[in-house]
């Protein structure tokens, strides 16, 4: 009874316009095109190059990193030959000093396919793989190191998201990232954010896929109907350390102000729970909900799993908005481990250890939420909400920068310790509402853009107040 309060408080806005329809027939063409034959087809091959540890051979044609990024490549040119011309294909690669994860100076090459976007060229979402993989000792370059889960699986996923989506035009762009260097220290996401963050690349949402093929967990569970996504809840605080010269203590201080004044409004509005990274896991779990069958989201309240890092930090960590998408048991006798047999137990990562149907569906899951994002227009800009010694809650925002397939706004709201936006209402083209009888204190809003073919924005969070 309690998930009808809200509605029975709420007076009913005179909306003339229709809401746009919920649910779009093309995600589910493209979801139904994901082949697990061709996802099988892929990890093979990359599990043919032997090792593809960034410390690898990158000269030899058949072994080695070198060999698997440049065919790799080779995919993504003969997908936009196949689409005429419909992805830019290039490398991303930055030399790193030896230090950490590297004996020698090393260059960390990444493969990049973007698929422009018609109207908003510039708002991209990304999904990511990596190429390289490891065995016990990550600067082994030379023993074989399959990866085929750790992460083939998520490669492979990524280059068929590229077959699919491209026969398919979007309003936003689509970025296919193969990064290198995660096994070292994440150095090919942290090249790929750097540069995004020069070229002011207005990325939405950057899906990092880390194991997406392995159905039976160490822990004796074995499930292909869950997936995890992990995510930071917190908004990223932003802020630039300065060199402390003569005006160098005036400088830390004013950075510090910032900092604890940003800490200040979260605490006040309550928003340590509803970062932008949060917002995308659980548009993903919304999106599961309605295109995937048989697939339930587990949002993760982390930024990765208890002491360890994926490729969708660096991005986080410069204020964009990413997730990890992964298997839900994970099996560690199959991870970073040389092949062999040891008490009985097989260790390695090997094809053995991967479902294929399984890492359909999870590829199934990203080209969803990728063509959802990618239709759907960006979101509202400028929220701000009111309320206070009201019984009335009050939002209003701005458009978003392209309003060509804009047909209006759905606004969102929960109780404060739901972690997902359990209610919603279609307010048409205005630009603010009041819910009248809803006490703020006792619900989170927030606003999402709506297409006119019903693909909604990640829902924006009220980043200001106002009286």
């Amino acid at each position: 009874m309690h998930r009808l309060l809200p509605f029975l408080l709420l007076a009913t806005p005179a909306v003339a316009q229709d809401s746009p329809p919920i649910d779009d027939p093309r995600i589910h063409e493209i979801v139904a095109a994901v082949s697990a034959e061709q996802l099988d087809t892929d990890v093979r091959t990359l599990v043919s190059f032997g090792t593809r540890s960034t410390l690898s051979d990158t000269l030899s044609d058949t072994r080695g990193i070198g060999a698997a990024r440049r065919w790799i490549k080779r995919e993504f040119d003969r997908i936009g030959e196949a689409c005429g011309g419909c992805l830019e294909v290039f490398y991303l690669e930055e030399v790193f000093p030896p230090g950490r994860g590297f004996p020698d100076s090393t260059n960390v090459v990444n493969v990049v396919a973007i698929q422009r976007g018609t109207t908003d060229p510039n708002r991209m979402v990304i999904m990511s793989g990596d190429i390289d993989s490891r065995i016990t000792d990550r600067l082994n370059a030379v023993d074989s190191s399959p990866g085929a889960n750790d992460n083939a699986s998520g490669m492979a996923g990524t280059i068929a998201a590229a077959r699919v989506l491209t026969r398919y035009r979007f309003s936003g762009s689509i970025v296919y990232l193969g990064l290198s260097g995660e096994e070292q220290g994440l150095y090919g996401g942290r090249t790929v954010a750097r540069i995004a963050r020069e070229r002011s690349w207005n990325i939405e949402a950057v899906l990092n896929n880390d194991m997406i093929g392995n159905i039976e967990g160490v822990n004796g569970v074995i499930d292909n109907t869950t997936a995890r996504v992990f995510s930071d809840g917190n908004p990223p605080i932003s802020f630039s350390l300065p060199q402390l010269d003569e005006a160098g203590r005036d400088t830390l201080a004013w950075a510090l102000r910032r900092v604890l004044g940003t800490l200040r409004r979260r605490r006040v509005a309550g928003s340590d729970v509803d970062g932008v990274s949060r917002q995308i896991a659980r548009y993903v779990d919304r999106i599961a909900d309605r295109y995937v069958t048989n697939l339930d989201v587990i949002m993760i309240y982390r930024l990765d799993r208890f002491g360890r890092g994926g490729h969708h930090t660096p991005f986080a960590d410069v204020g964009y908005p990413a997730v990890r998408i992964m298997e839900t048991n994970e099996n560690y006798t199959r991870q970073h481990q040389d092949i062999r047999v040891e008490n009985g137990i097989a260790y390695g990562d090997v094809i053995a250890g991967v479902d294929f149907d399984y890492a359909r569906k999870l590829t199934g899951l990203n080209v969803a939420v990728l063509a959802s994002l990618s239709w759907a227009p960006s979101p509202p800009q400028n929220v701000r909400i009111g309320g206070i010694v009201q019984a009335d809650a009050r939002l209003a925002w701005e458009p978003p920068a392209d309003t060509s397939n804009l047909a209006g706004y759905r606004v969102y709201w929960r109780r404060t310790d739901s972690p997902t936006w359990d209610f919603s209402r279609w307010v048409g083209e205005t630009t603010e509402h009041t819910f009248h009888g809803l006490v703020i204190d006792n619900y989170y809003f927030g606003v999402a853009a709506v297409a006119r073919d019903g693909n909604e924005s990640p829902v924006a969070f009220p980043g200001r107040t106002m009286r």
